[in-house]
């Protein structure tokens, strides 16, 4: 059974029953009068019956909280005048509850809520709490109960019982309010993840990149065309260069052009448009410009031929150039500018002076040796020596070793006693590149450049070396090697060793190699 209906003074009884009983006694009691009644001649008042409702105990749904209440002292309707409860609709939105006995009790009529309260001969009863209908109430078997009406109530109205703290609940436009602002506050989050996501996405998805900058562009950049260079090539190095916003917006817009490249320097802007930087490739400027490359090793009239070709400067006026050292900084032991024309790929304009091409050459190597913390104009001379032979001799090999082998030899030892004894010094005092000759011009010492017959180093460099030789030459590797020899001319693997008879052994193997492959060694 419901706690809301039972009655609290132990008898067991629902508070239906009790009214029941109550009903049953008050009929019985004014039947009783009536009898009485009959035989006096004056009918006697009835009594006033006063009872108190049990104290009850009703729990709020919503809050959680007990609420005590206690019915309050009703007066028991006169004998014979029970009232019947009936509603009659009123005016204004309201029902009028009558009772029999003529007495009117009024309600708001709100259909669309279930609230119901009910109060009993003018008194406050059981209240729905949060809009919720006390467990046990129910009005339509209680409708006909005299002394009670019911009410409804909206939504945003609490009954609190009698000795109960109300609790009081927003209103629907606190409610409202409520609602709209974590709406808001939910969007506002979800607006500004997009945002923060959109920014670190951007970068990753290049949407930040542009795809061509609006042009003329400012300043000034050298960009070369190489002989054969394709579009996408030269895209990136102007891409690189800041010539051009994108390299593979840039290729399509030359592909589109319909234009060729053609060799050459040529002087862009920074930030130039697609268009702007192919007009400057489809121009004259590619004609103007003259180009050349140096390898490594070339021997000095191998260098002059390349740069007289390709340059369109007569070899005779580079040689009278070339046998005037001093004009160009170097020092007297210099006969000319063998091992200081850098290796490398030139463009000059068309009708640069043969001096200033051969300066900028030049400049190349002294600018490197100096970067080497080599200044001295002497030393440069004698480091440049020691690179031509790591140069020559070296190969594919560990430069570093070599380097640091040379200047071994030229130290007091008692395997070579400063003999460099080196096959490309020789070969190249003979004005020859095979390493085959004989003893007797090993034996030669009217050859200056015979390593085996003279001690030290040659008179001067035997080629042009690379950066990768001047700096092993300006920076040796400490060893105690004496000897190398390369043992396979396809791999450039050299061996090392500190002794004559180790090295003897390489030899070997170096020979063995050259039988194996005929007229490789010649």
């Amino acid at each position: 059974m419901s706690p809301a209906n039972t009655d609290d003074d132990g008898s067991g009884l629902t508070r239906r029953e009790i009214r029941a009983r109550e009903r049953a006694r008050l009929e019985a009691e004014a039947a009783a009068k009536a009898e009485a009644g009959a035989s006096s001649s004056a009918p006697e008042e009835p009594e006033s019956v006063q009872y108190a409702e049990p104290e009850r105990q009703v729990q709020a749904v919503e809050h959680e909280e007990a609420v005590h209440y206690a019915q309050p002292e009703a007066s028991a309707p006169a004998p014979g005048h029970e009232p019947e409860a009936y509603y009659v609709p009123a005016h204004g939105g309201e029902d009028h509850l009558h009772d029999a006995d003529g007495g009117s009790h009024s309600r708001a009529v709100q259909p669309d809520h279930g609230h119901y309260a009910y109060e009993s001969a003018g008194h406050a009863d059981l209240h729905a709490v949060e809009g919720h209908p006390v467990e046990g109430y129910h009005p339509e078997a209680d409708a006909h109960y005299p002394g009670y009406h019911y009410a409804d109530h909206q939504h945003e109205e609490h009954h609190v019982l009698p000795g109960a703290t109300p609790v009081p609940a927003p209103s629907r436009k606190v409610r409202h309010r409520r609602r709209l602002l974590a709406l808001l506050l939910t969007l506002a989050v979800f607006v500004t993840a997009i945002v923060v996501g959109v920014q670190f996405l951007r970068p990753l998805l290049g949407m930040d990149r542009i795809s061509d900058y609006p042009g003329p562009g400012t300043g000034q950049v050298q960009v070369a065309v190489d002989p054969g260079e394709g579009t996408r090539s030269l895209a990136a190095k102007l891409e690189a260069a800041g010539v051009v916003a994108d390299a593979g917006t840039f290729e399509g817009a030359f592909a589109a052009s319909g234009k060729t490249l053609k060799p050459g320097e040529y002087s862009f802007r920074e930030e130039m448009n697609n268009a702007g930087a192919i007009e400057v490739l489809a121009g004259e400027e590619g004609a103007k410009v003259v180009y050349f490359a140096l390898n490594a090793g070339l021997r000095i009239n191998e260098s002059l031929s390349q740069i007289a070709e390709g340059a369109g400067v007569g070899f005779s006026e580079l040689e009278a150039l070339s046998n005037q050292p001093s004009q160009f900084g170097l020092p007297a032991a210099a006969k000319n500018l063998e091992g200081f024309l850098a290796p490398g790929e030139y463009r000059f304009e068309v009708g640069t002076p043969a001096k200033e091409i051969l300066q900028k050459l030049v400049s190349a190597t002294v600018n490197e040796l100096v970067s080497q913390g080599i200044s001295d104009p002497a030393k440069q001379y004698e480091a440049v020596i020691v690179a031509s032979i790591v140069q020559a001799e070296g190969g594919l090999a560990d430069y570093g070793n070599v380097a640091g082998a040379i200047y071994n030899r030229l130290e007091p030892n008692d395997e070579t006693n400063g003999y460099l004894q080196v096959d490309s010094a020789v070969t190249y005092g003979l004005g020859t590149k095979s390493f085959n000759f004989t003893d007797e011009q090993r034996a030669d010492k009217s050859n200056p450049y015979n390593t085996y017959a003279n001690p030290g180093l040659p008179p001067g460099p035997i080629g042009s070396p690379g950066k990768t030789a001047i700096d092993a030459a300006a920076k040796p590797a400490a060893n105690d090697y004496l000897y190398w020899v390369t043992i396979n001319l396809d791999s450039k693997e050299t061996k090392f060793s500190s002794t004559l008879a180790e090295h003897n052994g390489y030899v070997k193997q170096y020979n063995a190699w050259c039988e194996s492959n005929p007229g490789r060694c010649t």
